[in-house]
């Protein structure tokens, strides 16, 4: 494990300013922290202590009574959460690092251990009838916990018995979370040698965007050679984990395989049907027309899939370095509102945000809550591109989300996915108009515009391309095991489908699927982001006629409201302000209008 504090510089990014590395020591000092033990034991102490007060007795207790239960059960998971959330951030830090790995596993499994305690909790105040929860809830001290319980009975008609939850919730030990762990340490340990260099997964993917199509296209080939030789053992995590989550939403009785995701995102299977089938219908006037485009732009009748996010003729990409990333950021947050660029300034100033490449580090990025006692973490991967300004601006955008929400205390702090994109894409958008607004050279500004175009393709369509791919997959499990040729000729279709015919797709990229993360971790999550960019559109063409009306600054306070609200309001609730549903067909048309209209400005 890397001592905090370090920074990193990646080659070829000389004179650019030292890449941060997280100091996690706001959470503790090191994995043999004396404090993770001693906190661990007062912790279980507590947990043990609860059950014995409370077990067999929520359905007596008044409205004042369960508000303070539910008061003491939100400080021992918050407690918790801090151990876990430290080990899940090292493990993320360095994947390959067996100490990192053990500390992971040891952590997650004193954590279910402590949570078989605490699982009554919960499952009893699910049984309290609904006039008599009502009944309590005109207690104050319940009344402010309104929202994570209305949550909580949305998984009522799935609940099953204590003993049952019990099993599976110690099972998951040896089930899910085994098999995600052996993913992220195959994955995080793969080294793909390329032009005589030994690199990680997450750098030759990054060369898929390289100005040079011989470089691109060695990098997707050596790529496919590197997953196929882990092909099987890929299937066989995809296969096992798809059944076991057929097996529990058997005993759930969840309508389909993604019904489960939905109920957590607090959203109906229909908004989501009709999210889904919306994107699917725009292919044609999205991704087939700009890929036929691009196609032409750069002389080729046909594009290869490593052609996918090659640079435009004339795209001058040039590096850029740390503080003039995090310069661009916080002046775009700023430009919007003085209190979002102040609050993203702690993660640069305080070393909240791992940047550095380096051999084991998870690939993509993320934003982790932690606990609202601290804050939140940002891991990414710079590179020095454009895009990178952009993964900034997203994982800040969740990271001030986060912080914003936590006045909301630990169990009414998270945001549903289809919401917590949200923050992260309107902070994308806000970093983009203010790069585009600073640029007059037309032919930048032309290249500018394209590179963002294929930004919300690759956030709207691709994440549903691949929505559709897990779907066909979980459905086809039901049915038996799914062998690896079959799984990449799923993969072929739906990419097929959605990027049209304007690609050849050679052989090896139907094994292109092995390395997304989404599919082991997080199951039908992917949509969620097409969600958040649909709405963003929506959501900033309203801030646009109110910053032309002179009404900005009653958008912005709206705006950092409903950042502020966490997880207390349903999407109905959130957007019922700025005069949207996303309950309207039209609604998702809106947002994808954006994108096509982007894409008439660039044929014109």
């Amino acid at each position: 494990m890397r001592d905090s504090g370090q920074a990193y510089q990646p080659e070829g990014m000389g004179g650019s300013g030292e890449i941060p590395v997280w100091d996690l020591s706001d959470l503790y000092g090191a994995a043999t922290d004396p404090r993770i033990t001693t906190d661990l034991a007062e912790i279980e102490h507590q947990a043990k202590a609860f059950e014995a007060r409370y077990k067999g007795k929520i359905v007596t207790l008044s409205g004042a009574e369960l508000g303070a239960a539910i008061v003491g059960y939100e400080r021992i998971e918050e407690r918790l959460g801090r151990v876990l959330s430290y080990a899940q951030l090292l493990f993320a830090a360095d994947s390959t690092d067996p100490a990192c790995g053990k500390f992971y596993q040891t952590m997650s499994e004193r954590g279910t251990t402590i949570n078989m305690f605490l699982l009554f909790f919960t499952l009893e105040i699910n049984r309290i009838a609904e006039i008599d929860l009502a009944v309590k809830l005109q207690d104050p001290a319940l009344a402010h916990y309104a929202s994570w319980l209305r949550d909580l009975r949305v998984f009522l008609p799935h609940q099953l018995s204590d003993e049952l939850e019990k099993l599976l919730l110690e099972k998951d030990l040896s089930g899910h979370s085994a098999w995600s762990r052996l993913f992220d340490e195959t994955t995080a340990g793969m080294r793909i040698s390329l032009r005589g260099e030994d690199l990680t997964l997450s750098a030759v993917l990054n060369k898929l965007s390289d100005p040079a199509r011989d470089v691109r296209e060695a990098a997707g080939k050596a790529i496919g050679e590197a997953i196929g030789k882990q092909e099987k053992l890929f299937s066989l995590i995809t296969n096992t984990l798809a059944k076991d989550k057929e097996i529990d939403d058997k005993w759930r009785q969840y309508p389909k395989p993604s019904s489960y995701r939905n109920r957590s995102n607090m959203v109906e299977d229909e908004v989501v049907d009709a999210l889904s089938a919306a994107v699917v219908a725009s292919y044609g006037k999205l991704s087939h027309r700009y890929y036929a485009m691009k196609a032409k732009w750069l002389g080729l009748e046909k594009l290869e899939y490593w052609d996918r996010n090659a640079p435009l003729p004339d795209d001058g990409d040039k590096a850029i370095s740390w503080p003039q990333a995090k310069a661009c950021v916080l002046d775009a947050y700023g430009a919007f509102t003085p209190e979002l660029a102040a609050t993203a300034k702690p993660f640069f100033e305080q070393n909240w945000i791992d940047a550095a490449l380096r051999p084991g580090k998870s690939g993509g990025a993320f934003a982790h809550p932690t606990v609202p006692s601290a804050h939140p973490f940002v891991l990414m991967n710079f590179h020095g591109r454009t895009r990178d300004v952009m993964t900034l601006a997203h994982e800040l955008g969740h990271g001030v989300h986060q912080v914003l929400a936590a006045q909301q205390g630990y169990l009414m702090s998270g945001t549903p996915l289809t919401l917590a994109e949200t923050a992260s894409v309107f902070g994308e958008m806000l970093t983009f108009r203010a790069l585009l607004d600073a640029e007059s050279d037309p032919k930048r500004r032309r290249i500018m515009l394209a590179q963002k175009v294929e930004d919300m393709l690759n956030t709207v369509v691709r994440q549903i391309a691949f929505y559709q791919f897990e779907k066909k997959i979980h459905d086809e499990r039901r049915h038996g095991e799914i062998l690896p040729e079959r799984i990449g000729e799923i993969w072929l279709q739906v990419q097929t489908e959605s990027l049209g015919p304007a690609f050849h797709f050679d052989p090896e990229y139907r094994l292109f699927w092995a390395y997304v993360p989404h599919f082991i971790h997080s199951p039908f999550y992917v949509y969620a982001y097409a969600f958040g960019d649909c709405l963003v559109n929506a959501l900033y063409a309203v801030y646009t006629e109110q910053k032309t009306a002179g009404k900005a600054a009653e958008f912005t306070e709206k705006y950092l409201t409903m950042l502020r609200a966490g997880g207390t309001l349903r999407h109905q609730e959130l957007l019922a302000p700025f005069g949207l549903d996303a309950s309207e067909p039209a609604f998702w048309q809106k947002g994808l209008d954006v994108i096509s209209g982007f894409i008439d400005e660039l044929a014109a």
